[in-house]
């Protein structure tokens, strides 16, 4: 349970785009909140509307004239009058902080007022709007004269500070955004996720390419937030293409360069060995010749692996039956596997056609088998198995060696990448070249443990449809 919420924990802490974008749009409602309760609150500072309609005034002077005789139903009458102005206002309270006040003067007589919490309110003069201090408060006030009589109505509201305190206080400001923001979350939530859609795509996009897939990505935004990024990353795939292929050029070059000095280096020493008696110096000689044969097989191995990257994906393929290529290998590896005492052992369905380039097919299984006979031990057997599996061809090559472990069965196909506690020697680049060629034919390739013990190296490749119009080709 704990660990179940450190990791939660772990992923709200992780920076989130989505977060930021979403606490953004909350912060913008939130201000655009705060601006428009602010522009509301100035605006009933410097134009009270309580203030400016003469026909309360009229109201409060007639019913103080009217009833001029009638003192209690003066009283009465105001009263009810103040109480649905207050009503109107929003504020059923006379104390309140934020309630209007009625003052009503009459024969030079204060006769009512709407509490008496607020001293007496004097403006400085008649039918003017002003702000006034009373009882250590500031108001806004205006006080009207009937023009008959010697009657006075003055109305006033608190001033903008009282205002905004009272409405702070009062949860005016904070509630309907406590109330409203929780159903923002998710309207804001869906709007950002719609409004990434093309983001997410790029993404998709770049997740989905293999480490040998260079070309240019196919999507291409018209959003001008986004084309910097795409032609960004297909510039970075244009100057690593680029790279790569000068680096495979490199390589191909020196490893053909290297051919030739090596084989007059293998003949030479070869003549030496044969023209010395000296027993010292043919096995030198010999283990010059081995370190040779070791380069030899390095250059080679170069070589192919260059072969199988140049391979292109707009060549057109060759239909191959891969049972007689197979087939055919295995005789030609046959002496090795003889030398170091290993059987080799083929089960095979018949016709098992692939689409696909020979050679590079060629250098795949070789490498599949001369790897299985170069780490069996001697007295072993090596079964190579190939078989149809529904619309795939399946290619199986088991030893009885050491195997590898499961940790390094993704690693060993990096190229010179070698399991440390490998007592063969070997350059590294056996696994490398089966990878490639793979997946330049579309297929896949899993190392496993043999059922006796050793590896078993499974690849998978598309299976031809049997009405392809190329020719038939076994070797």
């Amino acid at each position: 349970m704990m660990q179940a919420l450190a990791q939660r924990w772990k992923i709200w802490k992780q920076p989130s785009l989505m977060r930021r974008l979403l606490l953004a749009q909350m912060g913008v409602v939130a201000l655009l909140w705060t601006m428009a309760i602010a522009v509301l609150l100035y605006d009933s500072y410097e134009d009270p509307e309580l203030l400016k309609y003469d026909k309360i005034f009229q109201t409060v002077t007639a019913i103080a004239q009217n009833l001029a005789d009638k003192p209690d139903k003066q009283q009465e009458t105001l009263a009810a009058f103040d109480a649905a102005l207050l009503e109107t206002v929003g504020d059923g309270d006379a104390a309140s902080d934020t309630s209007p006040v009625m003052q009503v003067w009459q024969r030079g007589k204060l006769i009512y007022r709407s509490t008496a919490a607020v001293p007496v309110i004097l403006n400085s003069a008649p039918n003017l709007i002003e702000a006034v201090k009373a009882g250590g408060r500031e108001w806004r006030a205006r006080t009207l004269a009937s023009p008959n009589s010697d009657t006075s109505v003055m109305l006033a509201e608190p001033s903008i500070w009282r205002l905004t305190v009272t409405v702070m206080y009062r949860g005016f400001y904070l509630l309907p955004l406590v109330i409203s923001l929780p159903f923002l979350i998710f309207p804001a939530w869906l709007s950002v996720r719609l409004a990434l859609r093309p983001w997410r795509q790029v993404s998709k996009e770049t997740s989905e390419r293999g480490p040998a897939d260079l070309t240019p990505l196919s999507y291409a935004p018209p959003h001008k937030e986004l084309q910097p990024l795409v032609q960004s990353i297909n510039s970075l795939l244009q100057r690593v293409r680029d790279s790569t292929s000068r680096e495979r050029s490199l390589i191909a070059d020196a490893a053909h360069e290297l051919r030739t000095p090596l084989a007059a280096m293998r003949v030479n020493v070869e003549a030496l060995k044969e023209q010395s008696t000296d027993e010292g110096q043919r096995e030198l000689m010999g283990n010059l010749l081995r370190s040779n044969d070791r380069a030899a097989r390095l250059v080679g191995q170069l070589l192919q692996l260059m072969r199988s990257d140049a391979v292109s994906d707009n060549a057109l393929p060759v239909m191959l039956s891969l049972d007689a290529l197979v087939q055919d290998r295995l005789a030609m590896i046959e002496g090795l596997a003889s030398a170091r005492g290993v059987e080799l052992e083929l089960v095979s369905d018949e016709r098992v056609p692939v689409l696909g380039e020979r050679e590079s097919l060629v250098s795949m299984i070789d490498n599949l088998i001369n790897n299985a006979i170069k780490y069996s031990p001697p007295g072993a057997t090596v079964m190579v198995h190939v078989a149809h599996a529904g619309q795939l061809a399946l290619l199986t090559v088991a030893d009885q060696g050491p195997g590898i472990p499961a940790a390094l069965r993704e690693r060993v196909f990096d190229r010179f990448f070698r399991n440390p506690d490998q007592s063969q020697s070997g350059s590294g680049l056996g696994l490398a070249i089966v990878k490639s060629v793979v997946d330049k034919h579309g297929g896949e390739v899993v190392l496993g443990e043999a059922p006796g013990g050793g590896l078993l190296a499974t690849v998978r490749l598309p299976l031809a449809v049997a009405d392809t119009p190329q020719p038939m080709l076994c070797s």
